[in-house]
């Protein structure tokens, strides 16, 4: 049976706009389909280990599709390359190990709970290692990119994903309005790569 990851966003959660949609949708429309978004905190080396291990449940299980949001577009990135899976990458951030460094020794607390973190030097070093120059395995990309991202420069995204394919719209914000209208194409994206 084939699962679907979706990898929320910094300091988000499981109950995230977009996963929700997610979520619902495929308890309704597509049942065929599990679906899972674990809560990740903010430390790179504890969400990298946590994503590898739950792959490694799913790909034992059957075909394993990814959508990521922001920074779960970063982590959705890793998995895609390291593990040759499909990904739709919502807004991704490319380059977060130059945007964190803002957020060290700084209290930080998640949006939807009251998980609180505190980012250090090392963890800016752990993303770092795994940015990935270029993007070796184009055609397993769909990424969908708004100009008005207030969050991230999608310029960053459009260079590094320039080989794969785009959906570029004019306007929106980060959270990418009117994301619901994807979902359905994604699974006939991800329908492509299904492995029997």
């Amino acid at each position: 049976m084939p699962s679907l990851l979706y990898i929320h966003g910094f300091l988000s959660s499981p109950n995230s706009h977009k996963a929700i949609q997610v979520r619902d949708y495929l308890a309704a429309e597509r049942p065929d389909i599990d679906y899972y978004c674990p809560f990740l905190t903010v430390y790179p080396d504890q969400v990298q280990a946590e994503l590898d291990a739950l792959l490694g449940e799913l790909m034992a299980k059957g075909p394993v599709y990814l959508m990521g949001s922001s920074m779960g577009g970063f982590w959705s990135t890793y998995l895609a390359e390291k593990y040759n899976l499909p990904a739709l990458l919502i807004n991704p951030a490319v380059k977060p190990s130059m945007l964190m460094p803002e957020y060290v020794g700084k209290p930080l607390q998640n949006y939807h709970t009251d998980d609180r973190y505190s980012l250090q030097a090392e963890h800016i070093e752990q993303l770092r290692r795994l940015m990935p120059e270029r993007i070796e395995r184009p055609d397993n990309y769909w990424v969908l990119l708004q100009t008005a991202d207030e969050t991230l420069d999608y310029r960053l995204a459009e260079s590094l994903y320039g080989d794969c394919r785009l959906t570029l719209e004019e306007g929106g914000d980060h959270a990418f309005q009117g994301f619901e209208r994807f979902i359905e194409p994604a699974l006939e994206f991800f329908a492509r790569f299904r492995r029997n």
